[in-house]
């Protein structure tokens, strides 16, 4: 099968992309600018440009696929609902166009409130996925809440955040209570392949792992696997909006996109219809939590895969590597870096 994978560079096309090649398909790898020479296996696939935001560039990009894989998200964009918008609108057309027989959007967990209760980031979510069911083909989205391993977003911030807050670690109160079920990316990509060999599945899945914690609880699972002493104490004076400025001035990930994220930690983040209950549990089952963050902690060089399982050299994106490791492809935000690094890098910003 022909399967085109829009937003092949980002964190879980990288890895989804040898997955696809694992089993056999031919991938269709598309970009924005330029295509990521620095993932293992650039060279195994037909790269294509496309603006998801211009209908007539999408529809020549997914020209001649079987099958198409969404993992476009925009957060950095103060207009970033509109924009998501009229990208899903063009890949559902597109989709029908060029006679696609399958599409799978990876998302994440909607919980079932009105939609004034939801954060924009996950209303933005749900609209997506309500714009790519009208296209003329099966479609599945697949949900899933925090998705664990070196150089995931929101696995970076909560790293980041567990390493730079120090021994004491101030918690919202409003988020003290929400529960959420991490999975680990390994898995994510894993569901997300099989997904698309079973087109009799349609409508959505929730893709998560075994645990289900509080977030206080998951960041002392953090700590314990980092082996880091910290202690988590409530603040019950602690504004949204003032979370995620402080949030976006701890860590190297775009602070747009922390910002995005922050107010959908007051939810609970937990299956309502797994995964793996209608596509089956991966080879080996799914990685608990405390083993998927203890392999997503590997020392990482300044190419961000030295020290990775498997070796040295060794490459979360690659064929034979492993997904919860870092990748030479990975943004340079999500390298792991002191703190005293971070101090020095934060003070000369200044």
């Amino acid at each position: 099968m022909r399967v085109a994978v829009v937003g092949a560079s980002g964190y879980v096309g990288s890895r989804l992309v040898p997955e696809l090649l694992r089993r056999g398909h031919e991938v269709v790898a598309t970009h924005h600018r330029s295509p990521a020479t620095a993932y293992p296996w650039s060279g195994d696939v037909q790269w294509r440009r496309v603006d998801v935001h211009d209908e007539e560039r999408v529809v020549e990009a997914l020209t001649g696929v079987d099958a198409v894989v969404y993992l476009v998200h925009g957060l950095d964009d103060d207009d970033f609902m509109r924009l998501d918008r009229l990208a899903a609108d063009n890949v559902a057309y597109a989709a029908g166009v060029v006679g696609a027989r399958r599409l799978v959007y990876f998302s994440g967990i909607v919980p079932d409130l009105p939609d004034d209760e939801l954060s924009d980031h996950l209303l933005s979510r749900l609209e997506v996925e309500e714009v790519l069911a009208t296209a003329a083909c099966p479609v599945l989205t697949l949900r899933a809440s925090m998705v664990v391993g070196a150089g995931s977003t929101s696995f970076e911030v909560m790293r980041q955040m567990s390493h730079r807050l120090g021994v004491v670690q101030t918690v919202p109160a409003w988020m003290g209570g929400s529960v959420i079920q991490p999975v680990a990316v390994r898995d994510a990509v894993w569901f997300l392949a099989e997904a698309l060999e079973r087109p009799e599945v349609t409508g959505h899945l929730d893709v998560v792992g075994p645990d289900r914690v509080s977030y206080v609880e998951l960041l002392r699972r953090y700590a314990g696997a980092a082996r880091l002493l910290r202690v988590q104490v409530p603040v019950w004076l602690a504004p949204v909006e003032a979370v995620a400025r402080v949030a976006g001035l701890l860590v190297d990930v775009p602070s747009g996109t922390v910002a995005s994220l922050i107010p959908s930690l007051g939810h609970d983040m937990v299956a309502e219809r797994d995964a793996a209950d209608v596509l089956g549990e991966p080879p080996g089952g799914r990685l608990e939590l405390d083993e998927a963050i203890r392999r997503s902690l590997v020392a990482s060089g300044t190419d961000g895969a030295e020290g990775a399982q498997g070796g040295e050299g060794a490459d979360g994106a690659a064929t034979d590597g492993d997904p919860q490791a870092p990748s030479v492809g990975d943004p340079e935000w999500s390298r792991h870096r002191s703190v005293l690094e971070w101090a020095i890098s934060s003070a000369l910003r200044r």
